[in-house]
C-alpha cells in the first residue's frame, strides 16, 4: 500500500515538476507538505507518534518509487525519516512527543542531521564541534558543513564532542537543536552538480545555548546513535540510487525504440542490446539487496554488513546505468530537454554521502574478516 501511494504520487504528480525545480534550484516545500499528507514523513514510525508504522521494507519501496521522479524531493523525505526514526530510538518521551509528530506530520517542512564537518566527513570521529556544560544548560561552539535542510529544518540533530580526556568516539554526544536557536548560524546554499532542488548549507554555532533536556540519549552516547542512524540510512541512499537509475534505464529503453539509425531503430543493435541488459541485471540484483538488508533491519536482526552491501553495490550500479542511458541518447542525452543528464548529476552523490563507496567496503570487510 505504501509503495502503491508513493507510487501515484510520483507519477501523477512530482515527475511534472522535477525538471524545473531542478532548473530554478527550489525547494519543494509544497512537495513534502503533500508527502505528509501522505503519511510518508514516517514509515518506519509509530501510529501514536504520527507515523505509519508500515516497516523499512515499505521506506526502501517508496523512496525507489519517489527517486523515479525527483531525487532531491526524495532525498529530503529520506532525512526526515531517519531523523524521526532516530528520535523515536533513543529519545525520551518527551523528545519524541515534542518533535516526531511535528515531522510525520509535516508542520516542520524538515529534519537535519548534523555530523559532517569540513575536515571530518568520512573520519566522524575527528569531529571539533565543542558542547560544554554550564549549570543548566550547554553551550555548543563549532560548524557543520554539508548539512541537508539545514536552512529550513525545525529539528536538527547536532553531535559535538563533550569529552576532551577520553577516545574520539566515546567522546561525542548527541543534541537536539530547535530550528531559529540563538546562536546558529546558517551558510550559503550550496551550488551543487545534482539534487539542485535539495538545500545544502554549513552551520555555524557560536556560544549556542541548548536546555539539559536537549541532550538525546546519554553523555557520550553519540557516536553509536550516529552510527545506528547512518547504517539504517544506507538502505535509503540505495533506494534513492535504484529509483534514480530506474527512471534512467526506463528513459533509455524508450529512446532505444523511438531512435531510428541506419534505417532502424538503434535499440535493435546488439550493442546497445546488451548495455540495456547488463543495466536490467544488475538493477535486478541491487534491488534484491537492498531489500534483504530493509528486511533483516525490519525483523530487528543484524543488517550493518548487508546495509553496506546494498548501497555500495546499489549505488556503484546505478551510476553505471545512468552513465549508459546519457550515452543511449547520444548528444540529447547531453542536454537538459531529456531527464537522463539530470538523472546522471543526481545519482553521483549516492557513493559520496551518508558513507562512501570505500567506507562501505571497509565495514564490508571488517565484519568478513573478523
Amino acid at each position: 500500500m505504501v509503495q502503491g501511494t508513493a507510487r501515484k504520487y510520483a507519477q501523477e504528480s512530482l515527475v511534472k515538476v522535477a525538471a524545473q525545480l531542478d532548473r530554478e534550484h527550489r525547494f519543494p516545500r509544497a512537495q513534502l507538505a503533500e508527502l505528509a499528507e501522505l503519511g510518508l514523513m514516517g514509515v518506519n514510525v509509530p501510529e501514536e507518534l504520527g507515523g505509519a508504522a508500515a516497516g523499512a521494507v515499505a521506506h526502501a519501496l517508496a523512496l525507489m518509487e519517489l527517486s523515479q521522479s525527483c531525487a532531491s524531493t526524495t532525498v529530503t523525505l529520506a532525512v526526515n525519516n531517519m531523523v524521526a526514526e532516530t528520535i523515536c530510538k533513543f529519545g525520551d518521551q518527551a523528545q519524541q512527543q515534542r518533535f516526531v509528530p511535528e515531522i510525520t506530520s509535516g508542520r516542520f517542512v524538515a529534519a537535519s542531521f548534523g555530523l559532517s564537518e569540513a575536515h571530518s566527513g568520512s573520519d566522524a570521529a575527528s569531529l571539533r564541534t565543542t558542547a560544554r556544560r554550564d549549570g543548566d544548560s550547554w553551550v555548543l561552539n563549532g560548524s557543520k558543513q554539508w548539512i541537508t535542510s539545514g536552512d529550513v529544518a525545525g529539528v536538527l540533530a547536532i553531535w559535538a564532542r563533550t569529552e576532551t580526556d577520553t577516545s574520539a568516539a566515546k567522546g561525542i554526544s548527541c543534541f537536539l537543536v530547535e530550528g531559529g536557536t540563538p546562536g546558529l548560524i546558517v551558510g550559503k546554499l550550496e551550488d551543487k552538480m545534482g539534487l539542485r532542488a535539495s538545500s545544502t548549507v554549513s552551520l555555524t554555532f557560536e556560544d549556542m545555548r541548548l536546555p539539559a533536556r536537549a541532550l538525546l540519549g546519554s553523555r557520550g552516547q553519540g557516536f553509536s546513535i550516529a552510527m545506528n542512524a547512518l547504517a539504517g540510512g544506507r538502505i535509503g541512499i540505495a533506494a534513492q540510487a535504484i529509483g534514480i537509475a530506474t527512471a534512467a534505464l526506463t528513459e533509455a529503453v524508450r529512446y532505444a525504440k523511438d531512435r531510428k539509425a541506419f534505417g532502424k531503430p538503434i535499440g535493435d543493435y546488439q550493442a546497445l542490446r546488451f548495455m540495456l541488459a547488463d543495466c536490467d541485471t544488475e538493477l535486478t540484483a541491487a534491488r534484491l539487496l537492498v531489500l534483504r538488508a530493509a528486511g533483516l533491519k525490519e525483523a530487528d536482526k543484524q543488517f550493518v554488513r548487508e546495509g553496506s552491501m546494498a548501497k555500495v553495490f546499489a549505488t556503484e550500479k546505478a551510476n553505471h546505468v545512468c552513465d549508459v542511458a546519457v550515452q543511449v541518447h547520444g548528444g540529447y542525452g547531453y542536454i537538459d530537454e531529456f531527464p537522463a543528464e539530470r538523472h546522471y548529476r543526481d545519482v553521483h552523490i549516492t557513493t559520496i554521502y551518508e558513507g562512501t563507496s570505500e567506507i562501505q567496503r571497509i565495514v564490508i570487510a571488517r565484519d568478513v574478516l573478523k
